[in-house]
Parts: structure tokens; C-alpha cells; sequence
């Protein structure tokens, strides 16, 4: 038995192969699927599976693709309605890999067609299961996904997800491997823990979704508390799991254009395309073209684009390191976000070379403006999320997350300077350059964030601790 979680750091997301006697499972693929191929063929073995444990919504699965290339079923759990052909599930069916038993427990809650996938070793003992978004390491999904498709409110739906744990998990044996979809930095949970694989027992005692002597209304009001909303594109990426999408490949060959400075430009003015920057920060600060947006591929590049740009229809046009163009269409399809079509040939210098205006953003180190940041007329504005502006802030600072920035735009001065600041920077810079983008250019950039504002004289409030609030 050869069972590898390949987990990609951007989308905290976890995809599995399973490997027994030269057959191969793969639960929840990424869209490019080469990589899944490859591991395969160097096994010497044959991809027999294709399992989904739901409509992803947070990326794009390559169950599609990986099907076409393999000829591999997919197969999905009860209830679910996809419009291609798969193996729609029976609760407890069971089907067979090499010497393992790989057995469907439909665990509705998360969505309606929610399912864990248990393995069963060679002697038919219980081993490991792949929970989906069911149960996560610390949390378990979030209820409000399917309320449209469903027809039920998120209550009804933690209902359901409460007797899945309790009928269908928590009976299983304390040595069971939990192998979740998700980690820390998910939008699909709350609270996960940073480490991405765990034992059904240790999670018993860590994950407060399990307590043994929990109601379920008070399994209801845990889960559903403090829930944000979900980003705008999850409905359009569970659209693009349940419907179709278009092969990786032509996404590449359409997003892999180069085109010189003038045709980028023509392009952009002509088709409405964002002009989106995924160099680091530092560079975007220095110099870029006026008007796009900085979403650095260094940071948590596709759960931003996801969550800023959110239509998964908008052409968009890169700035990009060299090698770096390919890369970042890849990363953009994960999120459904197809609509690349080309990349500045050059990059920045071909612009600046081109004779081509460029923009910059003033920034500043906190070390350099302690007393105008410690005034109480300064116009301060922290991008960060509410429960870290609620755990330690600057005293005067206003809390403008950046999820939810276009909320806050009246509230920035028009003519007066004003700075902005986040965690450690990259977040920041994204804010900075949505807000130039709409005309508001009075602003400084506090490098380094937070994590500099500490190591200076700046008044901030006193630190709760996050788990308190």
C-alpha cells in the first residue's frame, strides 16, 4: 500500500494517491493532472479511480481531464448530480484496489453530496479515510456552501453534518488516519490546524467539533459562528466542478501569449482586461504599469484572485517574472480563472523601454514615521482581518480588511495623505494598488507591516489573544 498526500501550500489543499498492487486511486486532483499520470507510469501502474469526495468549490478539481487522459471513472458519492458521466455511489458501497477496499460513507453536511472514502487494508482492516471537507484537523467544514443548491439553511445543514461525524466517523477506531481536502488557510473551515494529516483519536480529543458529550445545538451554534461569507467565486468554481471546463492545455496556449508593450496596451483598452502583477511586492512598489493590480505569486496568490477579482469570466492580462508566465496561468485555472490571455513580453523594463509611462507607490518604514503614526488626527488604515485587528492594533488605526476593501472606499480621504499597512506587507501592497486603480493616490505604504510596527515606538492596543475573542 503506497498512499501520498500532495499537498499545494496556496490553496491548503490536499490531493491523494493511492497506490496497491500497480492499481492507483487519486482523490481530488488538482486540474493539472501530469503530474498524477507521471507518478503512475513510473510506478508501473494504472490509474483504475477517480474519486470526488464533493463539488469543490475553492478550486477547480482535474477530475475531468484526468478521466479524458486515463479513461478512469469518476465517481462521486450519493445524491450528487454532475453533468458529465460518472459512478454516482451508494452509502457503503464498496470497490476494490489492488489488495485494499476502498468503502463510500456519504457524510452530508458540508454539501449534500459530501462523502468520506475509507480505506480497508489487505486483512480488511480499517486504515485511513479521506474525509473531504466533512472533517478537518481542529474544525470541520463550513454548512453554508449548498444552501442555494440545497434548499436549506446553514443550520439544517450543521444538523446534518453533526449525525455524519456522529454515525458515520467518530464510531471508527482511534487509529484510523484522518487525511482531510484542507489545511490551515482555507476558506472552507474556521480554525485548522497547521499540520495536514492526523489520527481520528488525537482528533477526538483536539477537534471540538467531536466532543463526545456535545448536543447537537450546541454542535449547530459552534460551527456556525462567526462564519464570513464565502468568497464570490466558490459558487462559479462548484459550477465549473459540476458542469465542465475547458482542458489545461488550451487555457495554457491562450494565457502563454507574449505580446509587446503596445499590444498589451492596445489589448487592455480594448477588451476590459485587469492588468494583473504577480511579481514580488518590493518590485511592484518600485515600478508598474499605472492602473494594474499587485497579486504576487509569493504569497497566497489564488485564494486573493479569488477573492478580489472574484468573476472567473474576467480577461485578464500578467505582468510576471521571466520563467514565471506559465506558472501563473496554472495557478489562476486552479481557481477557475481562465480568462488569461497573454503576458508583457519583457515584462517592466520592455514597458519602461517602450517609452511608456509607469507608476510607483510611496512607501516608508515604520521606524522612519513613529511620531506621525502615534498622532491622533493621522489617518491610519489596517487591511488586515478583523480578529487580528481586534487582537493588537495601532491605537488610532481604522480596520479596512482587505476582503471586503471596495466596502470601504468612501472612507479614504481624498486629498489628504494616508497610510496603509497589513500583517508583514504583501497585503498591503494589493490594497494599495486597488486603491490606486481607482483614482486614490494620496496613500504611503507601511513596509513591513505589523511585524515592523512592533519593533517601533508606535502605540498599539493591548494584545488579546485571538482565541479569547
Amino acid at each position: 500500500m503506497n498512499i501520498e498526500q500532495i499537498y499545494t501550500g496556496c490553496l491548503a489543499q490536499g490531493a491523494y494517491y493511492i497506490e496497491s498492487n500497480g492499481e492507483v486511486a487519486i482523490i481530488d486532483p488538482l486540474r493539472e493532472v501530469a503530474p498524477y499520470i507521471k507518478k503512475a507510469k513510473d510506478a508501473g501502474a494504472s490509474i483504475k479511480y477517480i474519486f470526488e469526495t464533493h463539488f469543490h468549490a475553492d478550486f477547480v478539481s482535474g477530475h475531468l481531464t484526468l478521466s479524458k487522459e486515463t479513461g478512469a471513472p469518476i465517481i462521486y458519492g450519493p445524491t450528487a448530480n454532475p453533468s458529465f458521466n460518472a459512478i454516482i455511489a451508494e452509502d457503503a458501497q464498496e470497490f476494490s484496489l489492488g489488495e485494499l477496499t476502498i468503502k463510500v460513507l456519504h457524510t452530508p453536511g458540508h454539501t449534500m453530496e459530501s462523502t468520506t472514502y475509507l480505506i480497508k487494508d489487505k486483512h480488511g482492516k480499517d486504515h485511513a479515510i479521506f474525509s473531504g471537507d466533512t472533517l478537518f484537523l481542529g474544525d470541520v467544514g463550513r454548512p453554508d456552501l449548498a444552501q442555494k443548491a440545497a434548499d436549506l439553511t446553514q443550520e439544517q445543514l450543521a444538523g446534518m453534518l453533526y449525525n455524519s461525524l456522529r454515525n458515520k466517523i467518530m464510531p471508527l477506531a482511534d487509529d484510523v488516519i484522518v487525511y482531510p481536502a484542507h489545511g490551515a488557510g482555507s476558506a472552507c473551515g474556521k480554525n485548522m490546524m497547521k499540520e495536514t494529516v492526523d489520527t481520528l483519536g488525537n482528533q477526538k480529543k483536539m477537534n471540538y467539533a467531536l466532543r463526545a458529550d456535545m448536543t447537537k445545538e450546541e454542535f449547530v451554534k459552534e460551527v456556525t459562528d462567526g462564519l464570513l461569507p464565502p468568497p464570490k467565486y466558490f459558487p462559479l468554481n462548484v459550477k465549473m466542478n459540476k458542469e465542465g471546463y475547458e482542458d489545461i492545455d488550451v487555457v495554457l496556449d491562450r494565457g502563454k501569449k507574449a505580446l509587446s508593450p503596445n499590444d498589451f496596451e492596445n489589448i487592455a483598452n480594448t477588451t476590459g482586461a485587469i492588468v494583473l502583477d504577480v511579481r514580488t511586492q518590493a518590485e511592484f512598489v518600485k515600478e508598474h504599469v499605472p492602473r494594474s493590480i499587485f497579486i504576487g505569486l509569493n504569497g497566497d496568490f489564488a485564494p486573493w484572485v479569488g477573492a478580489l477579482i472574484a468573476d472567473t469570466k474576467q480577461p485578464i492580462l500578467l505582468v510576471a517574472p521571466e520563467d514565471k508566465e506559465e506558472e501563473a496561468v496554472i495557478r489562476l485555472s486552479r481557481v477557475g480563472f481562465d480568462g488569461t490571455i497573454g503576458y508583457l513580453k519583457g515584462g517592466l523594463q520592455a514597458w519602461k523601454d517602450s517609452g511608456k509611462d509607469f507608476d510607483t507607490i510611496s512607501s516608508v518604514a515604520a521606524a522612519d514615521i513613529e511620531t506621525i503614526l502615534n498622532a491622533e488626527n493621522t489617518p491610519i488604515f489596517d487591511v488586515r482581518k478583523v480578529s487580528e485587528y481586534q487582537s493588537e492594533h495601532i491605537l488610532n488605526a481604522k480596520n479596512t480588511p482587505l476582503s471586503n476593501l471596495n466596502s470601504y472606499l468612501k472612507e479614504f480621504p481624498e486629498k489628504d495623505t494616508f497610510y496603509v499597512h497589513c500583517a508583514g506587507g504583501y497585503r498591503s501592497v494589493i490594497a494599495a494598488s486597488i486603491l490606486k486603480s481607482r483614482g486614490i493616490h494620496n496613500l504611503i505604504d507601511v513596509a513591513g507591516g505589523f511585524a515592523a510596527i512592533k519593533n517601533t515606538a508606535i502605540k498599539v492596543s493591548e494584545f488579546v489573544c485571538p482565541t479569547t475573542l
